[in-house]
């Protein structure tokens, strides 16, 4: 995902997100390298938009948040349509394909019963639960309009969120490799003086051992 994400730019967070919001593909993965590519965390990597190639990092980081928020908003329209018109029956039969079983359904829909539709923009502002929201929302009857709604803060939260997430760790990197410079050669310097002491303490042991007594 992540070599997809860096050939084919916002485009292809664009359609992970989609593909995230019906099955557990790994959405966090796919925000935060986003993110730390548009922070410019490798060099070599270049933020590309309908072929348009994007400089700054401010905007690259606005463009695969925005990507990423309105493809993870329409994979859950896509959702919230399976669960209404298809219900449980249809996911008895093919649940098991996307990683959707009785016992998440359950769990899901006690989340619904408890948050009402909260359980909607939380759900999916949390990592590892968001993609067993949207199906259960529409299998619950949760007004689609007002679905939305819940579904683009729940999805604004997450995308903006793990992309500044993978923008922060993406610099951290940057400026933690460039420091550890200067740690590795103090590290090989370090070797190279404890080789240097090991060989000297050989070296007066085995005289000490030749010598005469």
């Amino acid at each position: 995902m992540t070599s997809i994400v860096a050939n084919h730019g916002v485009l292809a967070v664009f359609l992970l997100m989609i593909a995230a919001a019906l099955v557990p593909v790994g959405s966090e993965l796919v925000m935060l390298y986003a993110g730390a590519v548009a922070g410019g965390a490798f060099a070599a990597e270049t933020v590309h938009a309908f072929g348009t190639s994007i400089d700054s990092h401010f905007w690259a980081y606005v463009a695969f948040a925005v990507a990423g928020t309105l493809g993870n908003v329409l994979g859950c329209a896509i959702g919230w349509w399976i669960g209404d018109l298809g219900g449980r029956p249809l996911l008895h039969r093919y649940g098991r394909y996307i990683h959707v079983t009785d016992e998440k359904l359950a769990r899901a829909e006690a989340r619904f019963d408890r948050y009402d539709d909260w359980a909607v923009p939380v759900g999916l502002a949390t990592p590892l639960l968001r993609s067993f929201v949207a199906i259960p929302a529409g299998i619950v009857r949760v007004p689609f309009g007002k679905f939305l709604i819940l579904a683009l803060v729940g999805c604004a939260i997450f995308c903006f969120g793990l992309a500044g997430a993978g923008w922060a760790l993406g610099t951290a990197y940057t400026h933690a490799h460039n420091d550890l410079r200067y740690v590795e050669f103090a590290v090989v310097a370090g070797v190279v003086l404890l080789a240097a002491y090991l060989i000297y303490v050989a070296r007066v042991s085995r005289r000490a051992a030749d010598s005469p007594r």
